[in-house]
């Protein structure tokens, strides 16, 4: 890069015949990383942060989960990726989110917890058919009308991940038996797209799932009391 006489101000300081920097570029130059993977590796490392947060059933997963879904809808975007369904999503869990923020926050009981609870048999079924549903549709139209590398199995992890997310911000035990499904499939579609991170990022997931999944299921049994939605 050659010098210029002009001076520019970056971060505050002011720097002398330089042009200015782009962060994420001198941070890919340090790391010896293209952009997208330093961004993949932030993003990996603040999914696990959250959650772990989430297991713990801590109200400040959200900060880190906002931080990752926004980092994700950038980098599923990608000419390299274009897994366009789970782009969209995380639009979606970002909007989600915030309401489950608002939600787990005014559910917090005084040991600091979020209290949870198991849904109706019936509230299973229709969870599973409308998941089957959407799944369908969404992947025709992908498949159909956009260049999406694998329009079912993402139009699988799309649909089933809305279901989980909202499942989750309402505090039911059952998020987890979805978060585990969409696990699965995405450790398989990640790798095959190139995401190696983010693949072994969801075999972390998955490992972390089980663990709410009995961690939840527990605490439920604890406080068999109405909540409220």
């Amino acid at each position: 890069m050659r010098p210029s006489s002009r001076r520019y101000w970056t971060g505050g300081a002011l720097l002398l015949g330089l042009e200015p920097v782009n962060p994420l570029d001198a941070l890919a130059a340090y790391s010896g990383l293209t952009i997208p993977d330093a961004m993949e590796r932030l993003a990996v490392a603040l999914g696990l942060i959250n959650i772990v947060l989430i297991v713990r059933r801590s109200v400040w997963n959200y900060p880190f989960g906002l931080a990752m879904v926004a980092i994700y809808a950038w980098l599923f975007v990608q000419p390299d990726v274009r897994l366009y369904s789970d782009a969209g999503l995380q639009i979606f869990f970002f909007m989600v989110q915030l309401y489950g923020w608002w939600n787990w926050a005014r559910s917090e009981i005084a040991s600091g917890e979020v209290a949870v609870e198991l849904m109706s048999p019936r509230g299973r079924v229709a969870s599973i058919a409308a998941i089957a549903v959407a799944t369908l549709a969404w992947g025709a139209l992908m498949h159909r009308f956009t260049s999406a590398a694998l329009p079912w199995w993402d139009a699988f992890i799309a649909m089933t991940s809305v279901a989980a997310q909202i499942l989750m911000a309402r505090r039911f035990v059952e998020n987890w038996v979805l978060w585990i499904a969409v696990d699965v499939v995405a450790i398989g579609v990640y790798a095959t797209k190139g995401l190696v991170f983010t693949s072994w990022l969801y075999v972390a997931f998955l490992a972390l799932s089980a663990v709410g999944l009995m961690s939840w299921r527990t605490a439920s049994v604890r406080r068999p009391e109405a909540l409220p939605a």
